[in-house]
C-alpha cells in the first residue's frame, strides 16, 4: 500500500475541524515532516489564524514516531487533547490505518493525592495532626472547597486539578495533592494501584502523542531523572514563553516562614540536639531576612553567608537523622517523613547553591508587603542548559505567532543555546528558521497609532494626557477596547480615572476569574476589559468586541528588574548591547503578543494604539515596529479617531 500524501492527509484533517486549508500550514506541514525526517530542528513563526496546531500535529501523527508536544498555557493544552487531536486521529485514520493514542501528562502535583485526601495532610506542630476536612469549618471558603473536593474525588477518571470546574483555590488544591519530593512512591503507597498520577504516566508511555507543558519539560531537562517517556519528536508550541518557564523551574527561593514550616515538620523525626541546631540556624536567618532590602546580591553579605552556611549545615545534619530513624508513635509516619525531608532537602539545596557562588547564577533579595522578604537565585542565561538538553537525541521543532525579533529568528535562537541561522560546528545543532506569514491582510484589517504627541512616560506618576488621549480613543471607538498596561497599578489607575469620565463599563483584571472577564467583555461591544502583562496572551475575542487594543507604553522591564539587569550587563560585558539584546527583545516580544489580539478572524477590524511616542521617536522604535504585525502605520490622531468611528458606526450598522 502506497503511503498517504501528507497534502491529502492535512486536506483531511483540516475538513474534520471545519476550517479552510492555507498556505502558511501546508508549508508549516511540510517543513516539520523535512525536520522530522531528516533529524533536523526548525524555528517557524506562523501568524495566528494559520491553523499550527494541525500543521504540526498531521506531519507528526503521520510519522509514526512517538511525539512529545509542550505548550505553555492551559488553554491550548485543552484544545489539543479535547478537540484537535480527537478529530484529527479520526480524520487520518482512513488513510493511515491506524489510531494514534495521545495522553496529557502534567508535573505531579497537579493530581489529586488520594494518599493525602484519605489520610490527611501532616500538619506544623503547634496545629497537631488532624483531618484538615474536619478542620476546616464547612461553612468556610476552604471548607466548602475541600468538601467539593472529596465529592470530586468519587466521580473523577484523571485527578486532573484543571478537570474542576469551577477550580478551587491553592490554599485548597494543597491540601489534596504533593510534590514528587513529598510523593511516598507508588509501590510503598496503600494508594498506588489508584494513583492518578502515575496513571497518566503509563497512559503517556503507552501514548503516540503526549501533549505536556513547558515547566515539565523543563524539570525533565533539569532534574536528570526523567518525567518524560521516551520520545523521537519534540514539538515546542507558544515557543516564545520556553525561557521564561525554563527559567522559573530553575529559579530557587528561601523565605523565613518556609525554613520555619521545615522545622517544625522535622522536629519530632530527630533527635533534640539536630533538631535544636536546624531551629538557631532559622532565626539566624530569619533575624538577617529582616532587614533585607530589595535588589541584587552581587556579592553574599557576611551576615547572610553565615546565616546560610549554618542553614545549609544544620539541614544535612536532620536530612541524615529522618533517614536513619523511625518512630511508630507517630501516626501515618512514612508520610510526616516524606514530607519533613522534601521540606528540609529544598531548604538544602538551596541554600548550599548560593553559598557556593556560581557565576552563573544571579542572586538577590525580593520584598513584599504581606509575605516579607524572599532570597531568590536564578540562572543568569539557560541557554547552555537548552542547549544540552534539549537538542540532542531527537528532532525538535519550535513554532509560534511571535519567533522574529526585529525581523529575524536570531535573537530568539540565541536564548535556546543556538548560534545564528547556518553557522556550523561540532557542539552547534544545525537550525533552520521559516516564518510562514498569516492569512490575515494586516495593511487592510489593522492601524498601528502611535501617540506620538504625548509625554515620555516617566518611571511614576499619573499620566494625565495619556489619560485624556485613552478616554477619547475610547469614546471614539464606542468602547470594544483590550487595555494592554505594563502595571497592575497602571491598569487599576486607569480604570478608576476612566470609571469616572466615560459611560463605557470597565472590567479589571482582578476583580473576576480571568475567563468570566473574557466571557463578559465578549459579550458586550461597549464594555472594555483592563489588565496587565498576564493578560496579553489570555485573550482570544475574535469580532467587534474588540477593535482598540490599547498599550500605555513600551514594556520594557524595571531598571530594578535584578535577573533582567544582570544578563543586560552579561552581554555588554561580552562586547554586545545589552539593552537591545535583553530589554528591547523582551518589550519587542510582549508587544507582538499583544498586538496579535487585535486581529483574530479575517473579518476583524481596528486599531493598535501604543501611547509611547517612543516607539515612533528613538531609535529602537523601528526594530520594535519589526516585530509587530504590518499594520498600516500613523501617528495622525485625527485619522485614528475618524477611523475608530467608522469602524463603530459599521459594526452598529451589522447589528453588532
Amino acid at each position: 500500500m502506497t503511503k498517504p500524501s501528507l497534502p491529502d492527509l492535512l486536506h483531511a484533517a483540516v475538513s474534520a475541524v471545519g476550517g479552510t486549508e492555507r498556505p502558511g500550514q501546508v508549508a508549516m506541514a511540510e517543513a516539520v515532516a523535512e525536520a522530522i525526517d531528516d533529524n533536523s530542528h526548525r524555528l517557524i513563526q506562523a501568524g495566528t489564524g494559520t491553523g499550527k496546531s494541525l500543521g504540526y500535529l498531521v506531519p507528526a501523527l503521520a510519522h509514526g514516531e512517538r511525539v512529545v508536544v509542550a505548550t505553555a498555557t492551559l488553554a491550548l493544552q485543552r484544545q489539543l487533547v479535547e478537540r484537535d487531536l480527537p478529530r484529527t486521529v479520526d480524520a487520518l485514520h482512513p488513510q493511515l490505518r491506524r489510531r494514534p493514542q495521545f495522553a496529557m501528562l502534567k508535573g505531579r502535583s497537579n493530581y489529586l493525592c488520594l494518599h493525602r485526601l484519605h489520610e490527611g495532610a501532616p500538619q506544623d506542630e503547634e496545629e497537631g495532626l488532624f483531618d484538615q476536612f474536619e478542620a476546616a469549618t464547612p461553612t468556610s471558603k476552604l471548607g466548602k472547597d475541600l468538601l467539593r473536593l472529596r465529592d470530586w474525588a468519587d466521580e473523577t477518571e484523571t485527578g486532573d486539578r484543571d478537570d474542576l470546574t469551577p477550580g478551587v483555590s491553592d490554599k485548597a488544591w494543597s491540601q489534596i495533592s504533593v510534590s514528587s519530593r513529598e510523593c511516598l512512591g507508588a509501590t510503598k503507597c496503600a494508594y498506588g494501584a489508584e494513583c492518578f498520577a502515575e496513571a497518566a504516566r503509563e497512559r503517556a508511555k503507552l501514548a503516540d502523542v503526549v501533549v505536556t507543558n513547558h515547566a515539565l519539560l523543563a524539570i525533565d531537562a533539569i532534574e536528570g531523572a526523567p518525567v518524560l517517556p521516551q520520545h523521537e519528536v519534540l514539538i515546542v508550541d507558544e515557543a516564545h514563553e520556553l525561557v521564561s518557564r525554563v527559567t522559573g523551574v530553575a529559579t530557587g527561593e528561601l523565605t523565613p516562614g518556609q525554613v520555619n514550616r521545615a522545622v517544625k515538620r522535622s522536629a519530632k523525626l530527630v533527635d533534640e540536639k539536630t533538631a535544636d541546631a536546624l531551629q538557631t540556624a532559622s532565626e539566624s536567618f530569619e533575624r538577617v531576612m529582616e532587614l533585607a532590602l530589595p535588589g541584587r546580591l552581587e556579592q553574599i553579605p557576611e551576615d547572610l553567608g553565615y546565616a546560610l552556611m549554618s542553614l545549609q549545615d544544620a539541614a544535612r545534619n536532620v536530612i541524615s537523622a529522618i533517614g536513619a530513624t523511625r518512630d511508630k508513635s507517630v501516626h501515618d509516619e512514612d508520610a510526616v517523613r516524606k514530607q519533613a525531608l522534601a521540606a528540609v532537602e529544598s531548604i538544602h539545596s538551596v541554600a548550599e547553591r548560593i553559598t557556593n557562588g556560581s557565576e552563573y547564577d544571579v542572586v538577590w533579595y525580593e520584598r513584599h508587603d504581606r509575605f516579607g522578604a524572599t532570597l531568590r537565585v536564578a540562572p543568569l542565561s539557560v541557554s547552555g542548559l537548552l542547549r544540552e538538553k534539549l537538542f540532542e537525541d531527537r528532532s525538535v521543532v519550535l513554532t509560534s505567532a511571535t519567533l522574529k525579533i526585529g525581523g529575524d529568528f536570531n535573537g530568539v535562537a540565541a536564548s535556546l543555546g543556538l548560534s545564528a541561522e547556518g553557522v556550523e560546528g561540532d557542539d552547534v545543532p544545525a537550525w533552520k528558521g521559516l516564518d510562514v506569514g498569516s492569512p490575515f491582510d494586516y495593511p487592510k484589517q489593522g492601524i498601528l497609532y502611535v501617540a506620538k504627541h504625548l509625554a515620555t512616560p516617566g518611571r511614576e506618576g499619573t499620566r494625565g494626557d495619556m489619560m485624556d488621549e485613552l478616554a477619547e480613543l475610547i469614546e471614539a471607538a464606542g468602547g470594544r477596547t483590550l487595555g494592554l498596561f505594563s502595571s497592575m497599578r497602571g491598569a487599576k489607575a486607569a480604570a478608576e480615572e476612566l470609571r469616572g469620565r466615560i459611560d463605557n463599563p470597565i472590567l479589571l483584571q482582578g476583580e473576576e476569574t480571568l475567563g468570566e472577564l473574557i466571557k463578559a467583555f465578549a459579550a458586550d461591544p461597549k464594555t472594555c476589559l483592563f489588565g496587565t502583562l498576564s493578560l496579553w496572551q489570555g485573550v482570544d475575542v475574535p469580532g467587534p468586541s474588540c477593535q482598540l487594543v490599547v498599550m500605555d507604553r513600551i514594556p520594557f522591564p524595571r531598571p530594578d528588574d535584578p535577573l533582567m539587569s544582570a544578563r543586560q550587563k552579561s552581554v555588554e560585558e561580552h562586547g554586545g548591547n545589552g539593552f537591545m539584546a535583553v530589554a528591547a527583545t523582551h518589550a519587542a516580544l510582549l508587544m507582538a503578543q499583544g498586538a496579535g489580539r487585535l486581529v483574530r478572524a479575517t473579518g476583524d477590524r481596528g486599531v493598535v494604539a501604543v501611547l509611547d511616542p517612543r516607539l515612533a521617536t528613538a531609535r529602537y522604535g523601528s526594530f520594535l515596529r519589526a516585530t509587530l504585525p504590518d499594520f498600516w502605520y500613523t501617528t495622525d490622531r485625527n485619522q485614528v479617531r475618524r477611523s475608530l468611528a467608522a469602524i463603530d458606526a459599521t459594526a452598529q450598522a451589522d447589528g453588532k
